[in-house]
């Protein structure tokens, strides 16, 4: 199980060396719930990536009754595995509303990830980002 967005942060700040950023974040990556064999479809891939991605997002009945979105993904590669988590982890539980309303990239250059990510990765995660952002804003027209 993931830990709370809050308590990863905390942790990156509390490694300096890259290699263990690294690290932590293929370890964030083994502890995401596992996709269903079945989630694996075109439908679910994350087009704009150079590794496989695949999300799928639900809602669930939160407290007060207000829908929450429940997110969980899956890729080919171990550190985008780890960014996987990573997104998991700050939009899960969100309504919504509040999911639209969260800047991921200003996550990223709080741990700075975005000068040590490659291109290619910062393109997938602009592209996981945006997925997300449209299932949450697909969630509120039909609400």
């Amino acid at each position: 199980m993931l830990p709370p967005i809050d308590e990863i942060v905390s942790n990156f700040e509390l490694l300096d060396d890259w290699d263990e950023r690294y690290r932590y974040l293929i370890e964030l990556g083994r502890l995401m719930e596992a996709l269903p064999e079945g989630a694996y479809t075109d439908d679910n891939k994350v087009r704009g990536c150079a590794s496989q991605v695949w999300l799928t997002s639900r809602l669930e009945a939160g407290e007060g009754g207000a829908p929450r979105m429940h997110l969980a993904g899956d890729s080919d590669a171990h550190i985008v595995r780890g960014l996987v988590a990573l997104l998991i982890a700050l939009y899960n539980g969100k309504t919504p509303a509040d999911a639209m309303a969260t800047d991921a990239q200003a996550l990223f250059r709080t741990l700075d990830l975005e000068e040590h990510l490659t291109p290619q990765r910062s393109n997938g995660v602009r592209s996981m980002v945006e997925r997300i952002r449209r299932d949450a804003q697909a969630a509120l027209a039909a609400s």
